[in-house]
């Protein structure tokens, strides 16, 4: 199938809710649509959306449990060894620090509850320190849990697995192709392996993008159809934040028309799964953030790991304007 007009958008959509897979070429012809298709383009992404999620929106929030120290240069990250962004560094939380986010994440409203770390890879001291925290989650709420702790082996797969972790989260960023200009601590494949062995272990792989360090349009696609293959349930799409002090400060190479033909990109290439608007959209789609919401079904709701997000209120508003629902858990 070829898209040529703007009408086509629409009957693409049809066909993707029909069975049919995008091509690589469709989906780069979404990406570099003229701006005036954005809305017909957000459309169509809402008729695939609507059809597997109606109109539920799914809540998450992030608790750092280990800010800075780590000796990775992933070149967008505030956190690297060489940031010099001023954050807060610090160790591990608690237990309790960790069990007492879960109530927050309930009183904002999300369903899932996301427990980061900073670093390359746990060690098995701080595997068992998450995993006594999950168990006592998991004993007092519904809720999900999502781990996002660095490189996996087996071993600490299965043990977050055993203990209640629901999902994984390790984003392969951006393409292979263009890894190497981002981070050079460690490889694309490092990544991609250990989305693998989480999903080995039982648990629901996470994995997405960080969009606008210097892929190309084509790249962009490349990364959507890689999460494709890798039959990813969640994928998170971030947004370049340049955060003073990193090596990609100053990059800028997006706006918000360009971040609603990307989210949508994304859902048409990955119709079936969970896509969140995640890191960077209150700086990048800016005024259009609510716009996201008709290709994405998921946000983070308050901050993310060393930059603000909006208040949580602002978030239940912006879902609520629209006509959409939070999808809550119980407690």
């Amino acid at each position: 199938m070829e898209v040529t007009t703007k009408k086509d958008w629409k009957t693409l959509a049809q066909s993707i809710i029909d069975g049919y897979q995008i091509t690589e070429d469709e989906a780069l012809a979404i990406v570099q649509a003229k701006d005036e298709e954005v809305l017909e383009i957000m459309n169509a992404a809402y008729m695939i959306r609507h059809h597997y999620f109606g109109n539920k929106v799914k809540l998450n929030m992030i608790i750092n449990t280990k800010s800075g120290l780590c000796a990775e240069d992933c070149g967008y990250c505030s956190q690297s060894i060489v940031s010099d962004a001023p954050i807060e560094k610090y160790g591990w939380l608690s237990k309790e620090e960790i069990v007492a986010g879960a109530q927050e994440s309930i009183r904002r409203k999300a369903g899932t509850y996301c427990i980061v770390a900073s670093g390359r890879r746990p060690t098995d001291r701080e595997i068992d320190h998450v995993v006594e925290a999950v168990q006592e989650i998991s004993q007092t709420t519904d809720l999900k849990i999502c781990c996002c702790l660095g490189f996996l082996n087996e071993e600490h797969a299965k043990k977050l697995s055993a203990a209640g972790v629901h999902r994984y989260n390790h984003n392969i960023n951006t393409s292979k192709a263009n890894y190497e200009n981002v981070c050079s601590t460690h490889t694309y494949e490092d990544r991609v392996d250990t989305v693998e062995t989480a999903k080995d272990a039982g648990m629901s792989p996470c994995s997405g993008a960080i969009f606008g360090m210097g892929e190309t349009d084509l790249e962009a696609v490349q990364v959507a159809t890689t999460l494709r293959q890798l039959d990813t349930d969640s994928i998170p799409c971030n947004f370049l934040n340049p955060i003073e002090g990193t090596p990609l400060e100053g990059q800028k190479q997006l706006n918000p028309r360009k971040c609603l033909k990307l989210l949508a990109m994304m859902r048409f290439v990955n119709p079936t799964k969970e896509i969140r608007m995640s890191g960077g959209r209150e700086v990048n789609f800016r005024s259009l953030q609510a716009l996201g919401l008709f290709a994405a079904n998921s946000i983070f709701v308050g901050d993310y790991l060393t930059t603000a997000g909006q208040e949580p209120t602002a978030d239940w508003g912006m879902i609520e304007d629209l006509g959409f629902e939070i999808e809550q858990c119980a407690l």
